[in-house]
């Protein structure tokens, strides 16, 4: 779990407490399209199965590559993408060359359809062209995590049999170092490429510098079956798998979530989130790039450095995880910067309770609205719309099936009531990497079960993820979903960070227990903090367990909070 942790800091570097709020003028609004008044549930003999409120799309089956592409054609001279530090751009007529220049390079080296590729590396242009490119020769790609181990980058690359490492110069030591660590990694020795200089590899300038005319355009893929990319999960159970995310689930969900998530070539985007994660990968590379947006990216969270590149490319549309939500809503140096561009911003990764949305959006003046998925679905399978539900993560997208079950015995609940929240579309893995016993006990009868509790809100007409299954606490027979218990400590003035866990008590089964992060230069008690709570719930969700204060809450890179360090933190019974 130790590169969890670290991910943390890889999100959430020198994040700090909030000052004074400062007015300006709301940022404007974009219309969505037309939908129904409500989302669409069916009762059948077996499944209450709730659809998107908004019509079925026709949906293109093509390679990811070439969908992309086509799309890249009607932009020409317009900025796709724009590296932050070094101000180096990319017009689309010239990420469009790109693209097929390393396609070409990468088949002269010898590499052909199946083969896998890892991109380890932080956020940079060349990653979006080094995916897109092995993506139109069929070569699947595998991202990793930059902040990994030599040991954990080792297994990776193992378990996904890679044949060629690209990284960048930095993280080149920690890829020989795993490399040397297996004797059945060797011969990548040889094959790894930077972008920039570094002694012993190849340039990725030297792809960039092909004449194009290898580029494989016959080679057949079928975008229903053939493995686009290899993203691995988070490992908050369990050893990371590889997610086997075809053509189809990719190029299926980037025109799914376009229904809801619309950028025009006016639009300007922060990359900020790690292109190695499906989020950054997704609804922000592909999501942006697919309809001529500009995409800035930054190769990691910098509080001053992120809010210079909001303020000086006048971004207009941002995804960001939670962490950085509360960020924006509790640091004073967010006022000292111009962000009245900025109009809508998605949060995904982890639950965003209502409270720290309404307080980020009277703020900015923004609207902030959730959306939901995970790495098996290619991310997307819900997101709210504008005006914006807070609180929810929204409707069902087009063409997605949903279901909410008991989570012991997968039978479908009352409208209204909490179960387990089920998926089925066209954005739904094809399995994980060898790994068939885990694919069918996440896939069961074509329904991907996703463990995360929720309901669907009738009067709202949206849904709600209270929890995840593993992390929901059971007091004497009540349910006390943790994410609503630290919406409410967030409130606290004297409270900057929460995380609630479950601590086993004979008497109630579980209690809660919350560890706070406090503000600098905040006095507050633990009985205080309890008193708060107790006036503000039912007493089955009082802070029984008690109150701890501590420096950091550990959280996984996507913004989860990583409650099983917690809980083994706990004394250990005698």
């Amino acid at each position: 779990m130790k590169h969890l942790e670290r991910g943390t800091q890889f999100l959430l570097k020198s994040i700090k407490p909030s000052g004074t709020l400062r007015n300006r003028t709301p940022g404007r609004l974009r219309p969505l399209a037309p939908c129904s008044s409500r989302q669409f549930s069916s009762s059948t003999a077996l499944h209450k199965i709730y659809k998107s409120r908004f019509e079925d799309i026709q949906l293109e089956q093509k390679p990811l590559g070439q969908f992309m592409l086509e799309k890249f054609e009607k932009f020409g001279d317009r900025v796709a993408l724009v590296d932050f530090l070094t101000d180096r751009k990319y017009t689309y007529a010239q990420l469009r060359s790109s693209v097929v220049k390393v396609a070409s390079a990468l088949t002269r080296l010898g590499y052909k359809k199946g083969d896998v590729i890892s991109i380890h590396s932080v956020n940079i242009p060349e990653f979006s062209i080094l995916l897109l490119a092995a993506a139109s020769a069929g070569i699947i790609v595998t991202t990793s995590n930059p902040a990994y181990t030599a040991g954990e980058l080792s297994r990776q690359l193992e378990h996904s049999n890679a044949k060629a490492v690209f990284t960048i110069p930095q993280l080149v030591p920690v890829i020989r170092d795993a490399i040397d660590s297996s004797d059945s990694l060797k011969e990548l020795a040889n094959k790894i490429t930077v972008f920039g200089e570094s002694e012993g590899c190849r340039p990725f300038s030297t792809l960039m510098q092909d004449d194009g005319k290898a580029f494989p355009e016959n080679t057949t893929i079928n975008p229903l079956d053939d493995v686009c990319v290899l993203p691995y999960s988070s490992g908050t159970t369990g050893l990371p798998k590889g997610v086997m995310l075809t053509h189809d689930n990719i190029v299926a969900n980037v025109q799914q979530f376009r229904k809801l998530l619309k950028v025009t070539e006016d639009d300007t985007s922060l990359g900020i989130l790690p292109f190695f994660h499906i989020y950054g990968m997704c609804p922000v590379m592909m999501g942006v790039l697919v309809d001529g947006g500009k995409l800035v990216t930054l190769p990691k969270f910098d509080p001053e450095m992120f809010l210079k590149a909001l303020d000086s490319h006048k971004v207009t549309q941002l995804h960001i995880v939670p962490p950085i939500v509360l960020f924006l809503g509790k640091h004073p140096m967010v006022s000292n910067f111009d962000l009245s561009n900025l109009n809508t911003i998605t949060s995904g990764a982890a639950p965003l309770g209502e409270g720290l949305t309404n307080e980020v959006m009277t703020r900015l003046k923004a609207v902030i609205r959730q959306g939901y998925g995970l790495t098996e679905t290619s991310p997307v399978t819900h997101l709210d719309v504008i005006p914006p539900n807070p609180g929810s993560i929204g409707c069902v997208i087009p063409n997605t099936l949903c279901r909410v079950v008991n989570a012991e015995t997968d039978e479908d609940v009352a409208e209204g009531e909490v179960g387990e929240i089920c998926v089925k579309g066209p954005q739904v893995m094809k399995g994980y990497l060898n790994n068939q016993k885990a694919t069918d006990e996440m896939i069961k009868n074509g329904w991907l079960h996703t463990g995360d509790i929720g309901h669907y809100d009738k009067e709202r007409d949206v849904f709600v993820i209270t929890d995840r299954l593993k992390e929901l606490i059971k007091y004497k027979g009540n349910q006390v979903a943790p994410a609503e218990l630290e919406d409410l400590l967030l409130q606290h003035p004297a409270v900057q960070d929460v995380a609630v866990i479950g601590l086993p008590d004979e008497d109630g089964g579980e209690v809660p227990l919350a560890y706070i992060v406090k503000k600098p230069n905040q006095e507050v008690s633990a009985h205080d903090i309890m008193s708060f709570v107790e006036g503000n719930v039912a007493h089955y969700k009082r802070l029984r367990g008690g109150v701890e204060f501590i420096d950091q809450i550990p959280k996984s890179p996507s913004g989860k909070i990583l409650r099983r360090i917690l809980r083994e933190s706990l004394p250990k019974p005698v």
